[in-house]
């Protein structure tokens, strides 16, 4: 099926730039890629509220978290593998812990990065966030998605991380799609397997449903486009519904996404679950969707392991 392309990282800028009119006490940091991040849009309105704070990611959080205990709302963007790595501990002790309200843009997040190659793609900036106490995180689907995110994250009080990539990806939402943080929603109705996506992951999805019907296999697609707080109400009643699970996430499959959902499960209702995500290595420089090819995140693979799941599902039965 064939769906507009749009940059996430604009839904981001757009709505930094819309809640930079709305409120003077937005203010946007940078670790020296605001070309990148397209927060040098925001600068480009508001020179007096936007702070280049260099290559020094770990300063950067504090100097957010000061910001933010004299009533300003600071809005820190870098690549998603610097941020939650570099300075993953002033995250912590510095503004999670005091549950200070800063919030975090990750950008370039995923192996679709392309050409950036391991360094520069993030692959495990959801593990290491969701597990921080009072953290909330949120992944998107496409530009509208991260449009209303970023404006829902600024009316929520504490610290939010949202990860968004480089590349152009399908829209498979609409400005009128309902959003709210903590709330996925079914896309495709389906009874025969629950398909659990965030992200990019979540139109492979759509296009694997689509091939499976063909195939007589009636998927249900869920965007979980919030990890945290994760969505059990949703999860439980497609699962019930359905009797087995595929998770996809362009993440590493330990801790992310995929994990999240299985513990929702294993506490409440247990089924058959697959996963479809990075299987425990670093990426490389190369096209994106060469990328996702080689490291088995496409449609081609959730279509594998819904019917690999299914099997699974009958057999336990």
């Amino acid at each position: 099926m064939e769906r507009e392309m749009m940059l996430t990282r604009q839904g981001w800028a757009d709505a930094l730039k819309e809640l930079g009119r709305q409120d003077p006490r937005v203010v946007v940091l940078d670790a020296d890629l605001a070309k990148s991040t397209l927060t040098c849009q925001f600068k480009d309105e508001f020179p007096d509220r936007f702070f280049d704070m260099g290559i020094a990611e770990q300063n950067m959080i504090n100097v957010a978290g000061g910001m933010s205990l004299t009533g300003l709302i600071p809005f820190v963007s870098t690549y998603g593998v610097f941020v939650s790595g570099r300075a993953w501990e002033q995250i912590r002790t510095s503004i999670c812990y005091g549950q200070l309200n800063v919030k975090f843009g990750g950008a370039h997040g995923g192996i679709s990065v392309g050409p950036d190659g391991a360094t520069h793609q993030a692959l495990e900036e959801i593990t290491i966030m969701r597990v921080l106490p009072n953290m909330k995180v949120i992944v998107p689907a496409d530009y509208y998605e991260t449009y209303k995110a970023v404006m829902a994250m600024k009316e929520m009080e504490g610290p939010v991380y949202i990860r968004f990539g480089r590349e152009k990806v399908p829209t498979v939402t609409t400005k009128d799609t309902p959003f709210e943080i903590g709330k996925a929603y079914s896309v495709r109705e389906g009874t025969d397997v629950s398909i659990i996506a965030c992200g990019v992951m979540v139109a492979e999805a759509l296009d694997a449903a689509e091939f499976l019907e063909s195939k007589g296999v009636s998927a249900e697609v869920i965007n979980m486009h919030t990890i945290k707080p994760i969505d059990k109400e949703t999860i439980l009643k497609s699962a019930q519904k359905t009797g087995c699970v595929v998770t996809a996430e362009e993440h590493q499959k330990a801790g992310g996404m995929g994990s999240a959902v299985m513990e929702v499960l294993a506490q409440n209702h247990p089924v058959p679950v697959e996963m479809v995500g990075i299987d425990d290595t670093f990426g490389e420089s190369g096209k994106p969707s060469e990328l996702m090819e080689k490291y088995g995140i496409t449609s081609k693979e959730i279509i594998e392991q819904a019917l690999k799941v299914i099997i699974r599902k009958k057999n336990k039965n």
